[in-house]
């Protein structure tokens, strides 16, 4: 397989003249960005970077992210890009974890870098005005430097991306070349993309969703349109300015994009595409996105950053809740709870762990200097992933959960995300999140927590769950009405935060009222 920096110049070489990259009133093609790359490359050189360094990068998806991640693919230099709310304690960890061997900021992290001591002691490539003793991205641009050819071949790595680290300290999953070009090029087919297609480039370049994008496009001589951090309305301006033909977003972002006051009188025509990852997605917005957006193909992707593809679903809307089948690169099993090989199986329409096959194209080889992490997710070839699913009947996967959220309650296992799509349908919920709170009684209480659309009490969503057909044991025996649901930055439900009382209650109504059992 090719490297990534190959694959670059052979993309390059198709339509050296197509637009590439769109950030602002910035607009490259294909062959003009890879001038842009070249001269980073030969600023890394400078500073002394060398084939197998890491690259911490602090940045949100402006332009001079993405070219740094190409810089770093033709250099064989191993990007490690961080969350740009990191906080300094963070850097100082990933600093000494990954052996980094220099940093890239901007403004916005720059508070974050200067209270980080590790930080100090690095090179430091300032995107924006540098302080003195730092390198200035633009000085970096200034330089002339021939055109740069590849260092390093498929099997080198690429980068390394850290995991959200909700429950301990996040995990590095470096991620080789081949890897990443086999999840890029099965993306582009799993999603139908197009040559000249056009994405949003919102997913944080940290993060698994927006590297696949940012790969993809270069594939298919497509075009990266940045949006540093997300904001509804300048997202919408966007897709209409730009004429952008795909979306490959979390959840709660289409949430955000449908219930914004300007969605009904923004041009979403040229929107033919829609995959989302991260998080389930609810059966309302599912069928809200379906009825608005009418896409050519709604893809429901199932991954992580160590297995990019668990499973596709290309008819998401057809069948809400099911995750589909194994993606192109992958066989998938799930595995009886508690399992300790990749034999014991759940039989149908068990609830079980989901595991995934190791030697597939995308996968990872192991965590960062982490043999306890390895000695608990791998197991003779298999990946166990934590989250917890079934097949149905017709052999299509459907996620439940983590391990970790499943609620015994009673003596019974109950999904919170089962729930979670239920209540979603009701008209006065906005959003919704699921967990189990302590009780004495039933060790844990099923309880939502619910941003609300419009006045509902209590009482009138229990008697929506009676009326749904939801089991009795899994109704919720609380319900609490709260101003926001607790998510991360790429939008995953933070349960841990509820269940620690981290949340703001919607009104004046006392936590006694809106904790009353229904």
């Amino acid at each position: 397989m090719l490297d990534l920096g190959t694959s670059f110049l052979a993309s390059v070489a198709r339509d050296p003249d197509a637009l590439a990259i769109v950030d602002g009133d910035l607009r490259l093609g294909y062959a003009a960005w890879l001038d842009k790359i070249s001269c980073i490359v030969a600023g890394l050189d400078a500073l002394g970077l060398k084939k197998g360094d890491h690259l911490l990068t602090v940045l949100q998806n402006r332009w001079e992210a993405a070219t740094l991640h190409w810089a770093c693919q033709f250099a064989g230099i191993i990007l490690t890009p961080l969350n740009w709310r990191v906080k300094a304690d963070e850097i100082d960890y990933c600093i000494e974890d990954a052996g980094a061997a220099a940093l890239v900021y901007e403004d916005v992290s720059a508070k974050a870098v200067a209270l980080s001591h590790r930080a100090a002691a690095l090179p430091r490539i300032r995107v924006g005005a540098a302080a003195p003793g730092e390198t200035a991205f633009a000085a970096m641009l200034a330089q002339s430097a021939p055109r740069v050819t590849p260092r390093v071949d498929a099997d080198a790595w690429s980068l390394m991306l850290y995991t959200s680290g909700t429950t301990s300290r996040p995990k590095g999953v470096p991620r080789r070349h081949c890897a990443e070009r086999a999840a890029a090029l099965a993306h582009v087919a799993q999603n139908l993309y197009a040559h000249g297609e056009r994405t949003l480039g919102v997913m944080p370049l940290y993060h698994t969703m927006g590297v696949r994008s940012l790969l993809a496009m270069s594939l298919i001589g497509g075009v990266f349109v940045c949006l540093p951090r997300f904001d509804v309305r300048a997202a919408l301006g966007l897709i209409a300015r730009e004429r952008v033909t795909n979306l490959y977003l979390v959840p709660t972002l289409y949430h955000d994009l449908v219930h914004h006051p300007d969605f009904a009188r923004s041009d979403m025509r040229s929107v033919r595409k829609l995959g989302f990852a991260g998080a389930p997605m609810t059966d309302a917005l599912l069928k809200k996105l379906d009825a608005v957006f009418k896409p050519e193909v709604f893809v429901n992707h199932y991954g992580s950053s160590e297995v990019y593809t668990f499973t596709i679903d290309q008819k998401a809307a057809a069948k809400p809740g099911s995750a589909g089948r194994a993606g192109l690169n992958q066989m998938i099993r799930v595995a009886k709870l508690g399992a300790n090989t990749p034999a014991e199986l759940a039989g149908v329409g068990k609830e079980g762990e989901i595991i995934a096959l190791m030697a597939g194209d995308e996968s990872f080889e192991g965590y960062w200097r982490r043999p306890d992490a390895d000695a608990k997710a791998l197991r003779d070839g298999w990946y166990f992933t934590g989250d917890t699913g079934y097949f149905d009947a017709a052999g299509d996967l459907f996620v439940t959960g983590r391990v970790d959220d499943m609620i015994i309650t009673g003596g019974e296992n109950v999904s919170p995300v089962e729930i979670e799509s239920c209540l979603s349908l009701h008209p006065a919920v906005s959003e919704v999140a699921v967990v189990g709170l302590a009780d004495e009684r039933l060790g844990k209480a099923v309880t939502a927590f619910i941003k609300r659309a419009a006045p509902v009490t209590p009482a009138e969503i229990d008697e929506f769950c009676r009326k749904s057909g939801l089991a009795n044991f899994k109704r919720p025996r609380r319900v609490i009405f709260v101003r926001d649901i607790p998510k991360s930055p790429v939008g995953k439900l933070l349960r841990r935060k509820l269940v620690a009382g981290e949340y703001q209650l919607a009104d004046a109504v006392s936590r006694a009222e809106e904790e009353a059992k229904t």
